[in-house]
């Protein structure tokens, strides 16, 4: 659904408001006219039972001192107080307030009450108690009605007086509403601007002074940017590394061209070097992938890939590339993060081993455990810490910038993990452990470079 949030939340407040406040007029109305007619009603009682005492049956004339017993209310014409008495289905008795006006009643059988309105004398509207009584042998209804129109006018003027305060506070209440929305939503301009300022290259991130409600989306945005500025470093650097050992060959066929009588052999050396780094750069950005950043890794479905790439770039030593079972849900690290980390930490363990590489991922619900581990001559204890340096090497022989463990402990580091060199227990050559919890990430993390030992 697409349009203004604040036209929403404004349209969504609205109606929840309006029912809200035509169930509460409704509510109050009803109320009022209930506890109305129950006190017209218990009056009403009170008549009932007084005239039934004035009735004698065993009297030479029963009804002689009903009139007499009556309010004088009920001898006022059109007073709007009425009586009827029925003996029967016959009328015996009128009040004198009716006039010439006609009641009608149907009996009621004895002991019990009906109430009901109706149209009464001069447009009055009654409401009506009627009472089936039985008196020494004689079965009696008892009618009274009362004339209740005041009272309903009272009751309109209420509702009308009650609908425009409701529809005034109901008017207050959403101009209140959308000068907060319009006081939160100015914060959320300041993210606006942010993500401008960051477009013109004024901030690398969004502020984090935001509403609690968003700042899940800042982190996440400043996370984002975080990654694509390290995805551009490591392009840059890739490229510097690359060219950084292009250097040397280069100069090198440069020189034997220089020269009078061309070493052909030495030439064709140096360009087999070059399209030797060229063709490892392509393939290790292949390691990689072109997924986005944000995907989470699954090693189930990422490390057989990634191993019969590794058996590509080691074509003509036949090594044996295996892992251990693997995770078989997805772990919440970034996908490209942990494709340069393994494929850093294999491809220096192909460059050592003998005849057997072998790797193993261990996940739990607080960390994620690598080993990689090769059957090559090891590494002294003495010289390990040496090659987490940038650009160490301990054999000059062998091909790379020597960044490979650097780049690898780097990664480890973003993580708040660590990265060990140690011995192979089972292989006899080194063993490289990482150990990367599965924790929140910061969105400012440090940079990481692509390369090689």
């Amino acid at each position: 659904m697409t349009g203004s949030l604040e036209r929403r939340l404004q349209l969504g407040m609205g109606i929840g408001l309006l029912l809200g406040f035509s169930l509460l007029f409704w509510g109050s109305s009803q109320a009022i006219r209930v506890l109305n007619e129950h006190y017209v009603v218990s009056r009403l009682g009170h008549d009932l039972d007084a005239a039934l005492g004035a009735i004698r049956p065993a009297a030479d004339r029963p009804l002689a001192t009903l009139a007499a017993r009556l309010p004088p209310v009920y001898s006022q014409p059109l007073s709007g107080h009425y009586l009827v008495l029925l003996e029967g289905s016959q009328v015996r008795f009128s009040s004198r307030s009716l006039w010439d006006e006609q009641l009608a009643v149907d009996p009621v059988p004895a002991g019990e009450q009906v109430q009901s309105r109706r149209d009464g004398p001069a447009g009055q509207q009654l409401l009506l108690v009627a009472r089936g009584y039985r008196k020494a042998g004689h079965h009696y209804t008892l009618a009274v009605a009362e004339d209740i129109t005041g009272m309903l006018q009272q009751i309109h003027r209420y509702q009308v007086t009650a609908a425009l305060i409701l529809a005034g506070l109901l008017f207050l209440l959403l101009a209140a509403q959308r000068y907060w929305l319009r006081s939160g939503f100015r914060k959320l301009e300041l993210v606006r601007e942010d993500v401008a300022r960051v477009a013109r290259g004024e901030a690398r991130q969004l502020r984090d002074t935001v509403p609690d409600e968003i700042q899940p989306l800042v982190s996440e945005f400043n996370r984002l940017l975080g990654l694509l500025e390290q995805r551009l470093s490591r392009s840059r650097n890739a490229l510097g590394n690359l060219a950084h050992a292009l250097k040397a060959p280069l100069t090198l066929l440069r020189r034997i061209l220089e020269q009078p009588e061309i070493d052909a052999a030495t030439a064709l050396q140096q360009a087999d070097r070059i399209r030797s780094l060229v063709d490892r750069e392509l393939r290790r950005a292949r390691i990689a992938g072109s997924a986005g950043s944000t995907r989470q890794f699954n090693a189930e479905t990422e490390v057989p890939p990634l191993l019969a790439m590794m058996q590509q770039l080691h074509p003509s030593r036949g090594l044996d590339i295996r892992s251990g079972p693997l995770p078989a849900t997805a772990l919440p690290l970034d996908r490209e993060d942990m494709l340069e980390l393994l494929g850093n930490l294999l491809d220096n363990a192909c460059k050592w081993a003998r005849h057997k590489v072998r790797l193993e991922i261990c996940a739990d619900t607080t960390s994620v455990t690598i080993h990689v581990e090769d059957d090559g001559p090891g590494i002294p204890g003495e010289q390990r810490q040496r090659l987490l340096a940038r650009g160490s090497r301990l054999d000059e022989t062998r091909e790379g910038q020597g960044l490979g463990l650097a780049i690898c402990s780097d990664i480890a580091s973003l993580y708040g993990g660590r990265l060990r060199l140690e011995q192979s227990p089972a292989l006899g050559g080194l063993r490289v452990s990482v150990e990367l919890p599965l924790g929140d990430r910061s969105s400012g993390r440090p940079t990481n470079r692509a390369g090689q030992r």
